[in-house]
């Protein structure tokens, strides 16, 4: 079992930054690949981007390719959303996900845990 907190949403104006965190506690946090998601209001939560175990390998979406950074920190069990140039597209709530394997998986069937979500607003 592992629980997982974000925290670090809020409000921005476009062109703006944030940066989430996702902390988790139970399990060993190092033994899951982590992943970002967003859910719009009145769509489907979609992936935003995944980090291996150690780091090492990153997947982004399109949509937030060159703008948004994860990255994880293994002794704090934290894992990290770096969000730059940010416009009103990105407004959603994000939430952080765990998933057995080692590999960086994209879609939602394949993460096990997930944290309450942080809402983003951007506006223009």
């Amino acid at each position: 079992q592992v629980q997982l907190v974000e925290s670090g949403g809020g409000l921005v104006q476009a062109g703006g930054s944030l940066r989430l965190s996702c902390a988790a506690s139970g399990r060993t946090f190092s033994g899951y690949v982590m992943g970002w998601f967003r859910q719009a209001p009145g769509k489907e939560r979609d992936f935003v981007a995944g980090i291996s175990r150690r780091g090492i390998s990153t997947y982004y979406a399109d949509s937030v390719k060159g703008r948004f950074t994860i990255s994880r920190d293994n002794a704090k069990n934290t894992v990290y959303l770096q969000m730059n140039s940010l416009n009103p597209e990105d407004t959603a709530v994000y939430s952080c996900a765990a998933a057995y394997g080692a590999v960086v998986v994209t879609t939602l069937n394949e993460y096990t845990y997930w944290g309450q979500g942080t809402q983003v607003t951007v506006s223009s």
